[in-house]
Formats: structure tokens, sequence, C-alpha cells
């Protein structure tokens, strides 16, 4: 009788499993997400995944995602930025004056034309990078510790956020403006499903995006089987694009139940899929993984560190002043209050989505994820009707886990 001939199949379930440690962060962090959504999926009964609610999360998270993009750069780079929220109120406020022409702080004073939305954007674009710049010129030149500059930045623009806005809130805004937090793509099929309207476009989008980006990770691993880089087993490959898949065009069928796709949305998607490219892709991105990882070999190396470090602080301010942009747009009024606060979530988001606290570490699809995590939590919590005191307890504990966990398996390695 003849001994069959041994499986493959253990050696095969031994390679999976040992992939899934060796990225045990990236698993645990999609995990996390998925889980923390099922639960409050039940807790709401039902609540979080309805169109409107849907929609809710990314208008109340897209400025924290904008900022979360930059913040990311900074972090891998070794430093952190403490003054994103408060420049981000202070280009808010701008933006309001120039559009409405108030003057608040000089009584019953105008300026002598209001600007349109469009050259609103272009100016506190160019403001919050000079901001950005400035801030970046001290770090990178005068070896001032990041934390002490944006520490003092903070300080300065919560200060000039209340003397722009003369301690009163400033608004309304144009139409034009406010599309960029409260706008939706419009629908050109206008169809009607159930007695309702119903956004195939939003559909046809979702259908179209998720067929390029498996069309690209199908080509990327195709060109590592070819140089024999290819270490992700073909199992975890197509599971993960399965779920990729599955859960973004879910989610665009339930938004076509709604308004469709918000407009910030969109610009959300096209930041994003531009910071992956620059992170992943380019010679910038690269350096900027070098720089948090050893600066002063990659300054023998012949980089330029000044220099990137300055570049990053203002990639920084520019997106802080598109973040605070949104959030004004989003509330059609500045508010003195603005932007108090959101460098904490914004720091969160990262830190939670795996960058390194040391620096050298980090993903931008981490980020958005970390970013998530805590929209998410702060939407189901503010339904379930837990304590605004509880929220702040949660919040910190999840960060404190995100961080020890980083620490830990560093450490095992």
């Amino acid at each position: 009788m003849k001994t069959p001939a041994a499986s493959t199949n253990p050696s095969e379930n031994q390679s999976i499993v040992s992939f899934i440690m060796a990225h045990l962060r990236d698993y645990v962090l999609l995990i996390a997400l998925i889980s923390i959504m099922v639960f409050f999926q039940f807790t709401t009964q039902g609540t979080l995944f309805m169109p409107v609610n849907l929609t809710n999360i990314i208008l109340q998270n897209s400025y924290i995602i904008v900022m979360a993009l930059g913040m990311l750069l900074v972090i891998i780079a070794g430093h952190i930025d403490l003054s994103v929220g408060t420049v981000s109120g202070f280009i808010g406020g701008v933006a309001a004056l120039l559009m409405t022409g108030t003057v608040p702080f000089f009584k019953d004073a105008n300026l002598p034309f209001k600007f349109d939305a469009f050259s609103t954007a272009i100016i506190c674009l160019i403001l919050g990078a000079a901001i950005g710049a400035v801030q970046g010129y001290f770090i990178a030149y005068y070896k001032i510790p990041a934390f002490i500059v944006t520490l003092a930045g903070m300080l300065i623009f919560r200060g000039l956020e209340l003397q722009v806005l003369g301690g009163s809130s400033v608004g309304p805004f144009p139409t034009l403006f406010q599309a960029l937090s409260n706008g939706y793509v419009p629908d050109i099929f206008n169809i009607t499903v159930a007695g309702g309207p119903f956004n195939v476009l939003a559909v046809a989008v979702g259908l179209l995006i998720t067929a390029t980006m498996i069309y690209f990770n199908v080509r990327n691993r195709r060109a590592q089987l070819a140089h024999g880089l290819a270490e992700e087993p073909i199992e975890i490959f197509w599971g993960r694009n399965t779920l990729i898949a599955v859960a973004f065009i879910g989610f665009c069928w339930l938004m076509a139940y709604y308004r469709g796709l918000p407009n910030v949305l969109v610009v959300m998607g096209v930041l994003i899929s531009l910071f992956i490219f620059i992170t992943t892709r380019t010679t910038f991105g690269r350096r900027i993984y070098a720089l948090g990882g050893n600066e002063k070999a990659t300054k023998l190396s012949g980089i330029n560190t000044e220099r990137l470090t300055f570049q990053i602080f203002t990639i920084m301010g520019a997106l802080s002043a598109l973040g605070g942009m949104i959030y004004a747009a989003r509330l059609n009024v500045a508010t003195p209050k603005a932007g108090q606060g959101l460098e904490l979530d914004v720091i969160a988001a990262c830190f939670i989505g795996g960058a390194a606290v040391t620096g050298g570490v980090g993903k931008v699809t981490g980020a958005v994820i970390g970013a998530f995590i805590i929209g998410v939590m702060n939407n189901g919590m503010s339904i379930v009707g837990i304590d605004i005191g509880w929220q702040f307890v949660i919040k910190g504990a999840v960060l404190m886990l995100a961080v020890f966990l980083d620490v830990y398996y560093k450490n095992k390695r």
C-alpha cells in the first residue's frame, strides 16, 4: 500500500500565520475599526450605518483626516506640531473676514471689497503654508525643538484668532464656499428606487475606484512575483482585496440612498491618494522616513535635512489652512472657539494608526483608519449617550493602548 504524498498545506498554513504575525499591527488596526463599527451598530440599534449618519461621520472627521495627512509626515520625520488646531481656527477666521468684508476687531470697520470663495481659498492656503514655513524655519535652521515652536504657535494663533474675530462669530459664507464641506457630487441619472432618490453616480464611482485599486494591486503583485519579492500569501492578498471591495462598494451603496458622495469626500480621496503616492513612490517620501529613522545618517548621506524639515512643516501649514476652511464651511460661520482641541484628535489619529513615537514609521492608510476609529467612537458614544467626560477617558485609554503596543512590539524585535 502506497503512502500518500505529504500535503503542502501545513507549510502553507505556517507561511500564512508567520506573515500575519509579522504584520500583526496592520491587521489589528483594521480589525479594531471593524469591531468598533459592529459594536456601535448594535448598541445604537442600527443608527450607525444609516446613510445620513455615515455622511455625518465623513463631514465631522474630514478636516481631522486632512490635517492628519500632514501630521503623519511631521511625526515620521521625528517632530510634532501642536499648533494645527489654532492655525486652522485662525485661517477660518481670516477666510470669514475676507468673504464677508467685516473687520470685527475694528468697530464698524469694513474691507473696501469682499473676496470671492476661490480667491479666499487661494489666499488662505498661501497664508497657512507661510505660517508652517515660519515655524519650520525655526525648527530646521535654529534647531529649536518642534514641541516648543509649535506650542508657542498654538498660543499665538489662538490669540490672533480671537483678535481677528473680535470675540464674535462671523458669517454666513457664499454658497460656493459652503459647498466645500456641505455640497455633494450631483447625480446625472436622477433615478428613483423604492419611492426615493438613488444616486447611481455614487455606486458607479465606487465600482470604478474599487476596480482601479484591485487592478493596481494585482499589477504590483505580478511585478513583485517577477522579481521574487512577493511575501504576502495569495490567500491573504485576495482576502484583503475582497474585504476592501465589499467595504468600499457597500459604503457607496449606502451613500447612494442619501445624497450621494460629499464634495469633501472627493477632496479627501484625492489627498489620500496623493500622500500614499508621495510616501511610497517618491524620493521625497523615502527621505522623510530616513530623516525620522536616523537624522545624522541621513545628513551624512548628502540629504539637506534642514530643507526637508522646512518643507514638511510648510505642507503641514497648508493642510491646516485647508482643514480650517472645511471646518468653517461646514458650520457656515467662523467662531472664536473653532479648532480648539483639534490638534489632539489629529495627533491621536496618527499614533492610533501606527505612527511611531520615535519617528521613521507610519502609513497614510494607518492614519486614515486611526482618524475613522476616533470618528466612529465619537459618533457612536454620542448616539448612545455616554457622558462627555467618559468619552475623553475612553479616547485617552485607546491612545495610551496604541502607544503601548507600538513600544511593546518595537522592544520585541
